[in-house]
């Protein structure tokens, strides 16, 4: 009787709750067609951003935000499967035992403490070393990637040592060793957990708001090199909610969230595909 009572109130609260997030997501989505109906004459997908011409064109965000994300992935991603190897054994058993507790320590420390830290160290480093202000691309692109390696690396690690713990006694009975089996057989065997990763560090870096908007410059325009400032589609939403500003700013903020739901939506399918793929082989 009381499994049964149990049963029902989770289904409910299931249920409340998958309806809420679908409310929210149907709000997004119709406002963002609103957004491309009304503002129609205010070239809402253009290059150019000048309030004072009516023109709020947010090409450039999307092109920073694809840039940031890709970036931060590939940095991301290659420094998270080291980690992955590193704890698998390719390291010393001190240095496997120091970057297991730096990334436990990480996984709790909150944004804005990277945000903070890349100002004061990060980018006065770029400054001296590389000129510009130092806000840029490449600031927000790295702390981006560092960020999300706790993430990419807890899910390639759980991939890696679940398939080392099936196969290492084959592999020794082959005569191969440890760092052999790492390489020839483990990470070949979870190249789908791999791609998993990628994509979950994709959808957390273009979805992150807080670091573009201290790092990466706010600049409006396309960034060629990882020395200019660019403005992500999250860091406009950031600025624009917090100058309550309306007309073609609020339709801009409008379409660009709901652009940010079709990418993340996008993300979130290609990580379940991807998962299927695995399960199913």
């Amino acid at each position: 009787m009381h499994q049964t009572s149990a049963s029902f109130w989770l289904r409910v609260l299931a249920l409340s709750v998958g309806a809420l997030l679908s409310t929210m997501f149907a709000f997004i989505f119709f406002s963002a067609t609103e957004a491309l109906w009304v503002g129609r004459g205010l070239s809402l997908f253009g290059a150019v951003w000048s309030p004072q011409r009516g023109k709020f064109g947010i090409a450039a965000m999307i092109h920073a935000s694809f840039l940031l994300s890709l970036s931060a992935l590939c940095l991301g991603w290659l420094l998270s499967l080291g980690c992955c190897c590193v704890l698998r054994g390719l390291g010393p058993r001190w240095l496997s035992a120091v970057l297991n507790v730096a990334l436990r320590f990480m996984t709790a420390v909150p944004t804005v403490v990277y945000g903070f830290t890349a100002v004061f160290l990060l980018v006065p480093l770029i400054r001296d070393a590389l000129g510009g202000s130092g806000f840029c691309w490449l600031a927000a692109g790295v702390m981006l990637a560092f960020q999300g390696i706790p993430t990419m690396t807890v899910v390639m690690d759980g991939a890696m040592r679940t398939i080392e713990a099936e196969t290492s006694l084959t592999a020794a009975a082959l005569g191969m060793n440890p760092i052999q089996n790492l390489n020839r057989v483990v990470i070949p065997a979870s190249r789908s957990w791999l791609l998993s990763a990628a994509i979950l560090g994709f959808g957390r870096a273009l979805g992150d708001a807080l670091l573009p908007t201290m790092l990466a410059g706010n600049a409006v325009q396309f960034a060629s090199t990882p020395l200019d400032s660019m403005r992500s589609l999250t860091a406009h939403i950031s600025l624009v909610l917090s100058s309550n500003i309306g007309g073609g700013e609020n339709l801009s903020l409008l379409l660009a969230g709901g652009l940010l739901l079709a990418g993340s939506a996008a993300v979130s399918l290609l990580a379940l595909f991807s998962k299927q793929e695995t399960h199913g082989r």
